[in-house]
């Protein structure tokens, strides 16, 4: 489990960071810590609802990436895999052979791990397949959480799950369908990215702003 998937572990907060409470500070989710790249995240983009389906790959390619790493390490390289994994189109990356996949085990800016890399190949597949199916991958994803995002009210990321039956059943489903690096975790952790949910904290300036943005687009 990752940092995002805020049940994992609770960042230390010093009184001289960015993050910590005080007069004047901006309050956070304790995981977003003190470097500017991982605050920029997720005051920007984490719990952000997302529809469109190449960003929804892109998430999804990330958090197979992230497995076994931590998710800043994942952010300092999201450039090169966007070079990479040809903008993270998920039709150019369906048609990626052996020959790319030799190239992409050697290119040092992205994980050079084989079943990750191959992975994203076969999961680009079966993402065109759902597409073809539901229209969308938006369509089919959202659908496990009725169209609309999950709004929780977390006093501590202490309190946050590691998975639910939400991401149960998309893990059981994605794998049902072929993708793979999608256990329950990892589904979690892309359903909290993509606005599938609202897990920032409740002392935490973005929950509030997801709160009204959602209540304002659904009026």
């Amino acid at each position: 489990m990752e940092e995002r998937n805020v049940g994992a572990r609770e960042a230390a907060r010093t009184a001289d960071e960015p993050n910590a409470p005080g007069a004047g500070a901006v309050i956070r989710c304790a995981w977003a810590g003190s470097d500017p790249l991982y605050q920029a995240y997720h005051d920007r983009e984490w719990g952000v609802p997302v529809h469109d389906d190449r960003v929804l790959f892109e998430f999804l390619t990330l958090e197979g990436a992230q497995a076994g790493l931590s998710w800043i390490t994942i952010l300092r390289k999201r450039e090169a895999y966007r070079a990479a994994f040809a903008g993270f189109d998920p039709e150019a990356v369906a048609r990626f052979d052996e020959n790319k996949v030799a190239a992409l085990l050697a290119n040092p800016g992205i994980v050079r791990n084989r079943l990750k890399v191959e992975s994203t190949i076969t999961n680009a597949r079966a993402f065109l397949k759902v597409q073809e199916e539901f229209g969308s991958f938006a369509a089919y994803q959202w659908g496990f959480v009725d169209g609309r995002p999950l709004r929780n009210g977390w006093g501590s990321i202490k309190e946050v799950p590691p998975s639910t039956p939400q991401s149960d059943a998309l893990s059981r489903d994605l794998k049902r369908r072929g993708f793979r690096f999608v256990g329950t975790t990892i589904c979690y952790a892309h359903m909290q990215a993509v606005g599938m949910v609202n897990d920032h904290t409740v002392d935490c300036f973005r929950w509030r702003e997801l709160q009204e943005e959602e209540s304002w687009r659904v009026r």
